[in-house]
């Protein structure tokens, strides 16, 4: 589905996740670097998941209504962008943080045609039942951590 691209200068796809981005470090959102937005695309949604936690896929961070860009600066929300509600139950960036063994973090981007009409704090179901019919691209970028 189209050329997009997700990644980041603080970690290789497949690579390792700086501890600096975990709950073992500053636990802050990573920098994120994106290329090959399609041109009709009018927003850009994030999702940060853990397939691999013990009762299921964990939620880490929701963000949608994030305005077309070449990039996410490290701890921060872009501009007008919306938080939704993390496995934590909180609107905001949660870091890897596996009870045990190595874990994969994926990073999913999506590029949609328009906006979502969401209420922050949202559920990533509601969000990615919203984006139905209206996704014109998606990349991924898949983090591995391990607690030390």
């Amino acid at each position: 589905m189209g050329g997009l691209r997700l990644s980041s200068p603080a970690f290789a796809d497949g690579g390792g996740i700086p501890d600096k981005y975990t709950c073992q470090g500053e636990n802050v959102s990573p920098p994120l670097a994106i290329d090959g937005v399609p041109a009709g695309a009018r927003s850009l949604v994030l999702i940060m998941e853990d397939p691999d936690a013990p009762m299921g896929t964990w939620d880490h961070w929701i963000v949608w209504n994030i305005p077309v860009a070449g990039s996410i600066r490290e701890d921060s929300v872009p501009q007008g962008a919306v938080q939704g509600r993390n496995g934590w139950g909180r609107a905001e960036y949660g870091g890897p943080c596996p009870p045990s063994g190595r874990h994969r973090y994926l990073f999913r981007l999506y590029a949609l045609d328009g906006m979502l009409s969401l209420a922050g704090g949202s559920t990533k179901a509601r969000v990615e039942d919203a984006m139905k019919g209206h996704v014109l691209a998606q990349a991924r970028l898949t983090g591995l951590y391990q607690k030390k």
